[in-house]
């Protein structure tokens, strides 16, 4: 029996599981057997929400072609989350640097459609901002592939506080389909979410999924204050070295010591408690491995009592 917590997504009717499974790897670390052991394992788990992209993967796409081919017989029991709007090259043609226009966003949905081997999208997420293009096109163009049953909730990705309460502004006063979910990172070492971003998702009933709940491993527990990661291992190359010069390492380990007094892992804190904070609906936390997918979905088992919130916060305030 699977010990997992599900949520609503926002304010919207759809559910989705605590922690759920980030695809970015899919097609660049996993290929197809690697994506079939994940998605099996997180079913396994009682995770239900696999995002996606449709840069996601080498080449772009990859990763939705994969995880259509791995949800096969089982799409009906998972929530399929995917976005449009980051820079994709010719994936879905010429974007005219106007990703959020209704050309581009009709000719996108189908081709995602099509990697993904399903006839709607759960959770159509617009990635990011886009300036060329005024947000209410790219609303009435979402809107419309939800009237038109190919996606059922509308998402947003990387947006700024006032550009969700401009989003909601605008879909509401016009009768569109407004955006149910926020996605942006955020992790207990990076919470500039929490200054306008997470505001404004209780505001306007919008559920957060943050993304790099462990920054970049930081708060995996890998690695520790003045130890040099192995040769092997990606911190150790020089575009990433800089993650652990310049990591706040008082608060890993006040974080550290948190878990400890209650028996859980620096892992189960970043991924726990962040579900704990208000908005949010489930964490995206990338995987690889089998274990990894039950790590996270361990982490997710956590529930926090008033006094843990408390004292995460004693500890992230120092």
């Amino acid at each position: 029996m699977s010990d997992m917590r599900y949520r609503r997504l926002g304010r919207s009717g759809l559910v989705v599981s605590v922690v759920g499974i980030g695809t970015n790897d899919f097609g660049r670390k996993l290929d197809q057997g690697g994506v079939n052991e994940v998605v099996d394992a997180a079913i396994d788990t009682g995770i239900t929400l696999f995002d996606t992209a449709d840069t996601y993967g080498e080449p772009h796409g990859r990763s939705e072609e994969l995880l259509g081919n791995a949800l096969k017989g089982r799409r009906e029991d998972v929530i399929v989350a995917t976005k449009v709007g980051w820079p994709a090259g010719r994936l879905n043609g010429n974007d005219f640097d106007a990703r959020g226009s209704r050309r581009y966003i009709t000719r996108a949905v189908e081709s995602s459609l099509r990697r993904l081997q399903t006839d709607y999208i759960d959770l159509y997420q617009f990635h990011r901002p886009d300036p060329a293009t005024p947000i209410e096109e790219t609303l009435a163009v979402l809107d419309d592939l939800v009237r038109a049953g190919k996606v059922r909730y509308l998402g947003n990705s990387n947006f700024s506080g006032w550009q969700i309460a401009d989003a909601d502004w605008t879909a509401r006063t016009a009768n569109m389909t407004p955006f149910v979910s926020a996605q942006n990172h955020y992790s207990l070492l990076f919470r500039g979410a929490e200054e306008e971003v997470l505001p404004a998702c209780e505001r306007f009933g919008l559920g957060q999924l943050p993304f790099r709940p462990l920054t970049s491993g930081l708060l995996s527990g890998k690695y520790q204050r003045g130890e040099r990661p192995a040769a092997q291992d990606r911190m150790s190359r020089p575009q990433y070295t800089h993650w652990l010069d310049n990591a706040d390492w008082d608060t890993i380990d006040r974080l550290t010591a948190f878990g400890e007094q209650r028996g859980h892992s620096l892992l189960d804190v970043a991924i726990a408690g962040l579900a704990s904070r208000p908005a949010v609906s489930s964490v995206i936390a990338g995987a690889t491995t089998k274990a990894q997918v039950q790590v996270n979905a361990a982490a997710a088992a956590w529930e926090f009592t008033a006094d843990d919130s408390a004292a995460l916060d004693a500890a992230l305030n120092g």
